[in-house]
């Protein structure tokens, strides 16, 4: 099973949260981190007057359901300071599941696959670095949906490694 979460952050220290983050997730014995990207640096989407976000993607594997493996995440985003005061507003974490292997969920607290993940580069450029051949449920390839991105208003620019135990 192949569980794709996309890491941002776009206040105070974001190389740091995205780092201790990754070190809170790949520790709990309910989850193995099996592969972390390089770090991103792009623009925000929507909501563009605020700082530019740093952006990676994470694999791994889970015995967590879809939604407990949502709630420890967003324990996580808390832990390291994620306070949700704006839509789409600046934040210090943002962790958010992308793909759960091939489910697709429709839920009130969780959509899989994330129901935005098509139309974000900064979502995509991370995962293909991951896996190449990385297919959404249905068959789609992720290469074609970022090929099919409008990238005038979405910059992805390399941007580190991470330094993460795996």
């Amino acid at each position: 099973m192949s569980i794709y979460i996309s890491l941002g952050s776009n206040l105070g220290d974001r190389e740091h949260t995205i780092t201790k983050a990754l070190a809170l997730i790949g520790e709990h014995r309910d989850i193995r981190l099996l592969q972390v990207s390089a770090l991103y640096e792009t623009q925000p989407v929507g909501k563009t007057d605020q700082g530019w976000f740093l952006n990676a993607a994470a694999a791994l594997t889970t015995t967590f359901s879809p939604l407990n493996l949502l709630n420890y995440l967003q324990q996580v985003e808390a832990q390291l300071g994620r306070r949700r005061l704006e839509r789409w507003g600046p934040r210090t974490l943002d962790l958010d599941i992308i793909l759960y292997d091939k489910l697709v969920l429709n839920s009130t607290r969780l959509t899989v696959p994330h129901p935005r993940a098509w139309q974000r580069g900064f979502v995509l450029v991370p995962m293909l670095e991951l896996n190449p051949d990385l297919r959404f449920p249905g068959g789609t390839r992720a290469s074609q949906l970022l090929n099919e991105l409008e990238y005038s208003e979405q910059k992805v620019l390399f941007f580190g490694r991470l330094d993460v135990k795996i």
